[in-house]
């Protein structure tokens, strides 16, 4: 089983979300916030602005955590256990730009394309733009993570921590 710590990351601007469209690898063909693996050595935070400087050569500024969220779940066959640190930024240096990764997009907070993201999405997403709170998540898979959960669970913890 590979086990993986990864960021996701949200600019917001006004009433509008960036979602970038994966155009290879884990994800290709959906929209998703912006993130990746965490490097030896890094921490969540730098590993999260890392990401977005790679993806969408965007350097977040202003920031916060929302949640962690671990997915259970088989990639190509395998077993996989991601746990995954959600973040939104409000504040950011550059201009998103597409790369070879990602086409980012901006949209409006009332039309944010959940049909072309991952089923789960709908379930946390809007606790994020709602800023109900810091929650934790688990969403078990028996096969490919577009599957539907065998298992969920959803819960806010606590307040949001400070922006950093």
């Amino acid at each position: 089983m590979k086990k993986y710590e990864t960021t996701l990351l949200y600019l917001l601007k006004g009433n509008q979300i960036l979602l970038a469209m994966k155009k290879r690898g884990f994800g290709v063909g959906k929209y998703n916030g912006i993130g990746g693996k965490l490097e030896p050595g890094e921490t969540v935070e730098q590993a999260m602005v890392r990401e977005t400087q790679e993806e969408i050569c965007v350097t977040p500024t202003k920031y916060q955590k929302h949640g962690v969220l671990l997915f259970d779940m088989y990639y190509k066959g395998e077993h996989v256990l991601e746990n995954v640190h959600i973040f939104t930024a409000t504040e950011f240096d550059g201009e998103p730009r597409e790369t070879e990764e990602m086409r980012p997009s901006w949209f409006a907070l009332d039309q944010v394309p959940m049909d072309q993201m991952y089923p789960t999405d709908r379930k946390w997403l809007p606790w994020v733009l709602e800023r109900r709170g810091y929650f934790e998540g688990y969403f078990k898979f028996d096969s490919e993570i577009n599957a539907k959960p065998v298992e969920e669970k959803l819960a806010i913890k606590g307040p949001l921590p400070a922006n950093c």
